[in-house]
């Protein structure tokens, strides 16, 4: 016998009786965005490399060791995509998009990074992002908080911790990498040897370190906002006053840093502490160098990330959203019942968008298809028989309740079904 053939580690399938969860998130998410007037795109899965060795920074853990890169027929080398921003701003800058009025853009599907699998982080993961170009003012770093505040409100998600910092601008972050960078060599000696790798590629990353030796060496090491300048210190204040008017709780961490190089000034995420280690569900910032590096003129951006399997267990574990089941199961026996019960699908799926009904397939009794009805869950059976055939009728049973059922003629189910497919 053939082995079969087993998914790529890191590889995850989402089954059916997953997809109510990733199908709320989405719906959300997009009612959140439209509200907004966010505009959606798509961009490719497969990128030049350059575009997140250009964006991402060549010193980050994402482009040093996780990317999915290779060599095509022609020697160029691409990449699947590690995270949205960069295509993203590749894609506006191609297709001419920027350097007018301000434009609200959201995307999602799925990234890929080479990481070691884990539960709540896997190499091909989902995200769900949006886009805020041509507005350099801390009122665009609001309205996108306020933007991710509102989704989580329709997710009915109430207990994610909103932190907020500044990195500053290039100047002012390059001066405290160097005395961050300083400080951690003084102490290379309290530090395992992947930190001291880390220190010297990319000291920001030791700040978020998970180690808790690494965290207490951290509590004397220098902050950032001692190096932020009139400029940046202003648009922080400003953004915090606007998330105060905005009644948006925060907490404002000195230490947040992301992991992406491009970031600048106001860096956030929103964390859940029923998650474990991996308890950062979205995230984002901005990056007004970014455009530039990707070869345009200097131009302003910011926005945020989420990860969507993250917030799919939240809503599990909140059993917030609850599985989509069939309204109708359409139950026949007899001669001719199959013609009859494919006609009557057809019409009543065309008459009515809301209805999900299922179709009787591989015959079967009476008894032996109402089990099939009752195991599909659904609310209603559409009986065609011998009887309901010749007198053009059909019969409904009520499955999850002790109405009596009906008979109707079938040109009548039609609107019986749009005048109750609310309450069904």
């Amino acid at each position: 016998m053939t082995t079969p053939i087993r998914s790529v580690r890191g590889m995850n399938d989402i089954l059916p009786e997953e997809m109510h969860y990733w199908q709320a998130l989405e719906k959300a998410a997009e009612q959140a965005f439209s509200a907004c007037n966010y505009e959606q795109i798509r961009v490719p899965l497969l990128e030049k490399t350059e575009v997140f060795t250009r964006a991402i920074g060549s010193a980050t853990d994402v482009v040093s060791k996780e990317m999915y890169s290779f060599d095509d027929r022609n020697g160029e080398s691409l990449s699947l995509r590690p995270e949205g921003t960069a295509g993203l701003v590749r894609a506006v800058l191609q297709n001419g998009m920027l350097y007018g009025p301000v434009r609200r853009l959201w995307y999602g599907g799925p990234m890929f990074r080479y990481e070691r699998p884990q539960k709540g982080r896997s190499r091909q993961f989902h995200q769900i992002g949006a886009e805020l170009f041509g507005a350099p003012g801390a009122d665009a770093d609001a309205e996108i908080l306020a933007l991710g505040t509102q989704l989580w409100k329709r997710l009915g998600l109430q207990r994610l911790r909103l932190e907020i910092n500044s990195l500053g601008n290039a100047e002012e972050r390059s001066a405290y990498r160097d005395q961050l960078q300083a400080f951690l060599r003084d102490h290379r000696h309290e530090l395992d040897a992947d930190t001291n790798e880390r220190a010297e590629r990319n000291p920001l990353r030791v700040l978020d370190s998970k180690d808790p030796q690494v965290q207490a060496l951290l509590k004397d090491a220098p902050l950032l906002t001692a190096q932020l300048g009139e400029a940046s210190l202003t648009h922080y204040e400003s953004l915090k006053k606007y998330l105060d008017e905005l009644d948006i709780s925060y907490h404002e961490n000195p230490r947040l840093v992301r992991g992406l190089d491009y970031y600048c000034h106001t860096v956030f995420e929103w964390i859940s502490d029923e998650l474990g280690a991996q308890g950062t569900v979205c995230a984002g910032g901005r990056y007004d160098s970014l455009v530039e590096l990707q070869g345009g003129k200097p131009w302003p951006g910011i926005g945020f990330a989420m990860g969507m399997e993250r917030l799919v267990e939240l809503l599990r574990q909140n059993d917030k959203i609850s599985p989509q089941t069939a309204h109708a199961y359409l139950v026949a026996v007899g001669d001719g019942s199959t013609e009859s019960a494919l006609k009557l699908a057809y019409d009543l799926r065309a008459g009515c968008s809301k209805l999900r009904l299922v179709n009787n397939l591989n015959g079967g009794s009476f008894k032996a298809q109402f089990k099939r009805a009752d195991r599909s869950g659904a609310s209603l059976a559409l009986v065609l028989g011998e009887d309901e055939i010749r007198n053009d009728q059909v019969t409904v049973k009520f499955l999850r309740s002790d109405a009596a059922q009906l008979t109707l003629d079938r040109d009548g189910v039609l609107d019986w079904i749009r005048n109750c497919i609310d309450s069904i």
